[in-house]
């Protein structure tokens, strides 16, 4: 297996009082309540973390993209993807993800990330989403065009990684004269490709795609609807003609390891439980806006994922690890779920996130190290 240590980096001074009068975390929230100075160590804490994973041994470090919220402080990952290249020599850094429909411009995503694989010397791996249904809140796009200008931002990406230029892109929303990237990628033809997603079907049939076979991960899902969506997958891919290997198929989750069950669940409560219920909880108006997803994809997430947007917030850490949302417990516990998953799925991507919510320094480190001796040993080939 593969193992990456992802982050959110969450805004963790957040005045929850405050919070608390507005319904969302994500573009309502005023920004009076984001202190600059606090802001700048969280992102030094976070540097700094995700670097130790290079010495802990991950294969891969990871950041994203969320906009005009406290839930992650990241509007431009490539920043922090060029700030990680300096601190590490060996680890891939991946960007989980660069949504796409958002950019004016998508030539100059093909060029940031050229030049980060030239700066890491080829260490790179792109995340290309469409955003999450709040995204469209903050940047006032139609999210009814997110699909078609998903779709063909990337093609347009593509070809200007592996073409030889110039050339003309003349497509619905995008059009050039001339496609000519300057530098060009340092891999060949170009970085890997990952999709993230919470199981849009859509989105699995164009991941799975002969001509793509991208790695796709599910994110915030309870371990039914991860074995629901991977196996999709690996059945579309079927439908395609090809049997999907384990490198296509991954897991995004929250993780904590302790000592015992006992110790981990008290350490990681208000951590997990401010993650699911302060950050990332939103109203169903704010997490599918009209046109996001078609009426099946929205009919079927709204059936299977109730806890989103329909109930109050108040997930607690039982009712996460009951279904399989998080990972909490002793060494021997977290490998039994992550074995059972495998085991299931043949999944052979994991991406931790082993700091959530407001989970502190000193638990975040001891957990990160924890889980980098006592579980990942066990899956290494």
């Amino acid at each position: 297996m593969r193992f990456t240590c992802f982050h959110l980096m969450p805004y963790r001074p957040l005045d929850f009082t405050e919070r608390a009068k507005h319904r969302s975390a994500w573009v309502v929230l005023p920004n009076s309540l984001y202190d600059p100075k606090k802001g700048a160590e969280e992102y030094n804490s976070y540097i700094d973390q995700l670097a130790y994973a290079e010495k802990l041994g991950f294969d891969v470090i990871a950041v994203n993209e969320h906009h005009q919220t406290a839930y992650g402080l990241m509007p431009a990952p490539n920043l922090i993807a060029s700030a990680l290249i300096q601190r590490t020599s060996k680890v891939k850094i991946a960007i989980l993800g660069r949504a796409l429909p958002f950019v004016v411009n998508p030539l100059n995503i093909a060029e940031e990330f050229a030049m980060l694989d030239n700066l890491s010397r080829g260490r790179i791996i792109t995340g290309f989403v469409r955003g999450i249904g709040t995204e469209y809140h903050a940047t006032g796009l139609n999210p009814a065009l997110s699909h078609e200008r998903y779709q063909e931002a990337h093609d347009l990406i593509v070809a200007a990684w592996t073409k030889p230029g110039p050339f003309a892109f003349e497509g619905d929303h995008y059009n050039y004269r001339y496609v000519n990237l300057w530098p060009r990628p340092y891999q060949t033809p170009h970085p890997p490709i990952w999709v993230p997603s919470q199981g849009s079907s859509e989105t699995i049939r164009w991941a799975a795609a002969p001509e793509r076979k991208y790695p796709f991960l599910v994110t915030f899902s309870a371990t039914e609807l991860v074995t629901r969506y991977l196996n999709l997958y690996r059945e579309q891919a079927k439908q395609f003609g090809y049997e999907a290997s384990g490198d296509q198929l991954g897991w995004a989750v929250p993780i904590y390891v302790a000592d015992t069950d006992e110790r981990a669940r008290a350490e990681a409560k208000a951590g997990i439980e401010s993650l699911f219920n302060e950050y990332l909880h939103n109203p169903w108006e704010m997490l599918l806006p009209p046109g996001y997803m078609s009426l099946s994809s929205m009919k079927n997430t709204m059936k299977m994922r109730k806890s989103l947007g329909s109930r109050p917030r108040d997930q607690t850490i039982d009712e996460l690890m009951a279904g399989g949302t998080a990972i909490i417990g002793s060494p021997q516990t977290v490998r039994d779920k992550i074995s059972r998953m495998r085991d299931a799925t043949g999944l052979a991507n994991l991406v931790s996130m082993l700091q959530f919510g407001v989970l502190p320094d000193d638990l975040t480190r001891r957990n990160m190290e924890m889980f980098a001796s006592e579980v990942l040993p066990h899956f290494r080939d």
